[in-house]
């Protein structure tokens, strides 16, 4: 079963716009049953410079007020502010999350220069593999509805643990585009002929109409970003191994690939949680 009773967001003090906060509060304002807010913040030092030239490091209490309290009380939701000065950012933000009992965590991405499209430091691949929840990475700029969910899937997989990540990514697809009223579809990418997807799989595990299953051939990140543009997709649903030994140490170059081209919001599932959004 899918929840979110416990909202989970980070917000970055040295932002002039906090997305994850803003979304929290689109979120929360669109439903019936108002979740419980968690407001973490602190400053991911891969990602933002630290010395004391950076003006934007240093904040009031008016900024408190106006930046962080004053949009969550005009909205009437229930929450709580926690700020962190450790060192080690994404271990905070798991410490936190679990002690919070988080049923999804909110994470802003940064916009960054023409050399690269996305600021994604090392600590963010590290929240991805070892998140316990779905992290969602909020856009600048992002829509605010979810009218459309694209779910991005690997059914030409041979293993237990991609099967079952699989599962979950379309597991919480399916649950998101319930709960918000939207379109639904699946993606899946494949090579060449030899790794062609069971096309007839995917339509008995999705229950979709053919015309909302799209099997492409092409590179992974080339595939997802045509055809979330192509159906105009709010949010796309992707997976991550939550992997043991060396292997979790890689950043893993496909999923950077499909967050970078992608401009819209993305939820991020892994093999160790049954639980989202």
């Amino acid at each position: 079963m899918f929840i979110q009773e416990n909202v989970f967001v980070v917000v970055d003090p040295s932002d002039e716009t906090h997305v994850a906060l803003q979304r929290a509060i689109i979120t929360a304002e669109s439903r019936k049953s108002r979740p419980k807010l968690y407001i973490f913040i602190a400053v991911d030092s891969e990602s933002v410079d630290t010395r004391a030239v950076n003006d934007n490091l240093f904040r009031d209490g008016n900024w408190f007020e106006e930046q962080i309290q004053g949009p969550l009380k005009a909205a009437g939701l229930e929450y709580q502010v926690e700020v962190s000065w450790c060192s080690e950012w994404q271990k905070s933000i798991m410490k936190s999350a679990g002690r919070f009992g988080a049923d999804v965590i909110l994470l802003p991405v940064h916009a960054k220069s023409n050399i690269r499209r996305l600021t994604f430091s090392e600590s963010k691949w590290e929240l991805l593999k070892n998140a316990f929840c779905p992290v969602v990475l909020v856009r600048p700029g992002a829509k605010p509805k979810r009218k459309t969910v694209l779910a991005a899937v690997n059914f030409q997989a041979t293993r237990e643990f991609q099967r079952e990540l699989n599962t979950n990514i379309l597991g919480h697809g399916k649950w998101l585009a319930d709960h918000y009223g939207a379109d639904f579809h699946v993606v899946n990418a494949y090579l060449d002929s030899l790794h062609y997807p069971d096309r007839g799989k995917l339509v008995k595990e999705t229950g979709l109409a053919a015309e909302k299953i799209h099997v492409k051939q092409g590179y992974t990140d080339e595939t997802i970003s045509a055809v979330a543009k192509e159906i105009d997709a709010d949010v796309v649903v992707i997976g991550t191994l939550g992997q043991t030994g060396l292997a979790k140490t890689r950043r893993g170059n496909t999923a950077e690939r499909v967050i970078s081209g992608l401009d819209v919001d993305v939820i991020v599932v892994n093999t160790e949680f049954t639980t989202g959004e």
